[in-house]
């Protein structure tokens, strides 16, 4: 996989690799890693954490981005050691055999190394229980170090080193019973749990780590500006919710919602799929969001009914159906009036609220309405809170019905948090939908325009 301008597809040696070289060429060449936690592609183009900075911090260097993807981490500095780019991000720890190698830029994310086994299995309390284990574990990566840093303790473990296995494979391994257990890093044990519920965290084998991006040692002009770019992402608030934008959903796990769910992905979303994908087409809402929300309201039931009289797949009320001139029985016209009512709430908002917050916010507000999301963006704004993100207006939310800060809202509101409840659920769902996608018909595609341009180019 290889983003360009030029659409070229060797990885040559970039030459000098430091800033004024970069800005001379006006390429900045990053090697990453294909994983929900890192970068990858669906049918919008190139998503992930370390896309987001990446392309923010090029910007703040006035250049161009390329991106080569490794297999796997010690692929990526393999890579970087060997001129071919000027720095790794890729979700890589700080451990003081890499530090010794290469200069690392700031911290943006804190991690714990945490061992997972299948919840049917053996079930390791601490590192002494692992003795006997088939532990299968990256080779050359922060878990084996650790787990080499151990042996003076626990002299009889051992373990499998796979070469060419990411975090995804190994915990595949462990989910198909090939393996007893594996360690990876805590952001990954979270996604992919979601679409293997029988995965279960052990203990952590780690306290907490850190992530950084990493660069030649010679690279010292990058690094400054590396360290002043980050300052800035930070101070702006932009890491805080690139964080609640791609981890933020992922705190709760309930693992007979979840395997009921993955159930119904494969058996019942099928019979209505055609009918989310034209409503996609129509509004410009991904098809896996609409189908999370239906499943959220109904369970994909066309014939579902709620104690207040709400109905059918995506569980309209009487007036919003007939507003919208929709059957709500007939589970096309539901996904198309619900798709529609989204649409008309998210292209209503405010110009200045960026996406995914618009999207977030417009789900609340399909939940209880437009009147209460202004009241939690107004209360937002008070508190100091950034009303134009998630982040800010899903701590305002649970205030609005408390009696101290009900002066400050204009409609009358008693629902607690349940609009976050909701956003975040939807979003849970549809994380899982969309890594059931993936699983489905791979990350692998012919390519994407971006919006300015720019075209993604897959091999």
């Amino acid at each position: 996989m290889l983003l360009a301008t030029s659409g070229c597809e060797r990885r040559v040696s970039v030459g000098n690799q430091d800033l004024a070289s970069i800005r001379a060429r006006g390429e900045l060449v990053v090697v990453t890693r294909t994983a929900p936690t890192t970068f990858y592609q669906d049918g919008y183009g190139p998503q992930g954490p370390e896309f987001d900075m990446v392309e923010d911090f090029a910007r703040h260097l006035g250049v161009r981005t390329r991106y080569l993807v490794a297999s796997s981490v010690t692929e990526a500095l393999h890579w970087l050691d060997q001129g071919q780019a000027d720095l790794a991000a890729a979700g890589i720890t700080r451990t003081p055999s890499r530090e010794a190698r290469f200069r690392f830029g700031p911290v943006y994310r804190h991690i714990e190394q945490q061992v997972v086994c299948h919840r049917d299995g053996p079930r390791p309390a601490g590192v002494a229980d692992l003795v006997g284990l088939r532990l299968r574990v990256g080779r050359d990566t922060s878990h084996e170090e650790r787990l080499q840093s151990l042996v003076a303790e626990v002299p009889d473990l051992r373990w499998d080193a796979a070469g060419d296995e990411g975090a995804e494979q190994l915990l595949e391994r462990v989910w198909r019973r090939e393996a007893d257990c594996t360690v990876v890093d805590s952001p990954e044990v979270a996604v992919h749990r979601r679409f293997m519920p029988e995965l279960d965290i052990a203990f952590d084998l780690s306290g907490r780590e850190e992530l950084s991006w990493v660069l030649p040692q010679r690279s010292v002009h990058l690094a400054e500006a590396l360290e002043v770019w980050m300052q800035g992402y930070r101070d702006q608030g932009l890491l805080a919710a690139q964080e609640e934008r791609y981890f933020g959903h992922l705190d709760a796990f309930d693992y007979l919602d979840v395997t009921t769910y993955r159930g119904r992905i494969f058996t019942r979303l099928p019979r209505y799929r055609t009918h989310f994908r034209r409503a996609e087409a129509r509004y410009d809402l991904p098809w896996t969001l609409l189908a999370a929300v239906a499943y959220h309201e109904s369970h994909w039931d066309p014939a579902a009914i709620s104690p207040s009289g709400v109905r059918g797949l995506m569980m309209l009320t009487s007036n919003t159906a007939r507003s919208l001139g929709v059957d709500r029985l007939d589970p096309a016209q539901s996904i198309q009036g619900a798709a529609r009512y989204l649409a008309e709430l998210r292209d209503g908002l405010p110009q200045q609220i960026p996406e995914p917050d618009r999207t977030w916010m417009a789900l609340a507000a399909y939940n209880v309405g437009l009147a209460h999301l202004q009241d939690a963006r107004a209360l937002a704004e008070r508190l100091n809170l950034d009303a134009n993100r998630w982040t800010g207006v899903k701590q305002a939310f649970p205030l609005l019905s408390r009696r101290a800060y009900a002066r400050y809202s204009r409609f009358a509101y008693d629902q607690g948090d349940q609009p976050v409840r909701y956003v975040e659920r939807v979003r849970n769902l549809h994380a899982i939908l969309q890594l059931a996608s993936a699983e489905q018909g791979g990350y692998a595609g012919t390519g994407h325009l971006l919006p300015d341009g720019r075209r993604v180019v897959y091999q």
